[in-house]
C-alpha cells in the first residue's frame, strides 16, 4: 500500500515535490513509479525507480525537469518537479510492484499497489 501527498496549485515555472509513502513497511524489494492522469485521458507513466535506487526511468515529457528518488530508509519515494508547465496538470498517482530487478516497467497493469492520487494544477 502506498499513499501520495504534496499536490497543490502552482504557477507555471514553479517547483513542487510529491511524496509517496509506504503505508506498510518499506519499499524494499519494490519498484515504485509515478503515473499521472488528465481528465478524459489514460493514465500515463511519469517516472520510476528500482528497489535498489540504482535505476530510474522518465517519460520523455518530463525528462530533465522531474527527478525521482528514494530515501535511505526506503519508506518514501519523492518526485521533485521543476519548471512545471500547464500541461503537467493532472492527478498524480504513486504505484508499486514487488520486484528485485532493475527493470522498470511503464505499463499501469503490472503495478499492483496504487495510491488515491494527488492533484497537481499548474496555472499560466
Amino acid at each position: 500500500q502506498v499513499a501520495e501527498s504534496g499536490g497543490a496549485l502552482v504557477r507555471e515555472g514553479d517547483s513542487l515535490r510529491l511524496s509517496c509513502a509506504a503505508s506498510r513497511g518499506t519499499f524494499s524489494h519494490y519498484t515504485v513509479a509515478w503515473f499521472r492522469q488528465r481528465p478524459g485521458e489514460k493514465r500515463e507513466f511519469v517516472a520510476a525507480i528500482s528497489w535498489s535506487g540504482r535505476s530510474t526511468s522518465y517519460a520523455d515529457s518530463v525528462k530533465g525537469r522531474f527527478t525521482i528518488s528514494g530515501d535511505n530508509a526506503k519508506t518514501t519515494v519523492t518526485l521533485e518537479m521543476n519548471s512545471l508547465k500547464v500541461e503537467d496538470t493532472a492527478v498524480y498517482f504513486c504505484a508499486s510492484r514487488d520486484s528485485v530487478y532493475e527493470f522498470l516497467p511503464t505499463e499501469t497493469g503490472v503495478y499492483g499497489y496504487w495510491g488515491q492520487g494527488t492533484q497537481v494544477t499548474v496555472s499560466s
